[in-house]
């Protein structure tokens, strides 16, 4: 996996939303780019010291069919490179996603002997901001996103180690 220079993209459509993601690997770095509004937004690097160890994910009996998606370490170091989301609560979401990106990078990359090369993970995002309802529509919406956006991220990691 991800061992492939050639840039790998898809889309779906996440809660109405034409969704978008495309990811390019680099000898130093792998560019994940999500986008909902044809445009980057904002640019997050994600790195984690090679010494800090990757948390194995947990499968749930309960939910056998669900991607069980790796913890990301506390260790996780996010630095802002372009941009800004449009509001605190956005960038709390911006952070989680690119957090959660990375550690299933380096979970996947790990898999296939290049844990000793932990590259950066750049995460760009330009997501809608989920709104006009209710607080827990709000969530459910930003779940589904999410949750679809992650699964997105297998399906190009998977289809780049064929």
């Amino acid at each position: 996996m991800m061992t492939s220079l050639t840039p790998r993209q898809t889309c779906r459509n996440l809660n109405g939303k034409d969704t978008h993601v495309f990811i390019q690997t680099f000898a130093d770095r792998v560019l994940v780019l999500v986008t909902q509004l044809g445009k980057v937004g904002n640019l997050i690097q994600a790195t984690l010291p090679e010494t800090a160890p990757l948390l194995p994910s947990q499968q749930d009996p309960s939910q056998p069919n669900k991607i069980q998606l790796p913890e990301p370490s506390p260790a996780i170091q996010l630095t802002p490179l372009l941009g800004g989301s449009p509001s605190p609560h956005l960038q709390d979401l911006y952070s989680l996603y690119a957090s959660q990106i990375a550690t299933i990078i380096w979970t996947e990359e790990s898999k296939v002997g290049l844990e000793g090369i932990r590259r950066g993970v750049v995460v760009g995002l330009a997501l809608y901001k989920q709104g006009g309802g209710q607080e827990d529509e709000n969530a459910s919406g930003e779940r589904e996103v999410f949750e679809g956006v992650m699964e997105m991220v297998y399906d190009l990691l998977q289809s780049g180690s064929e």
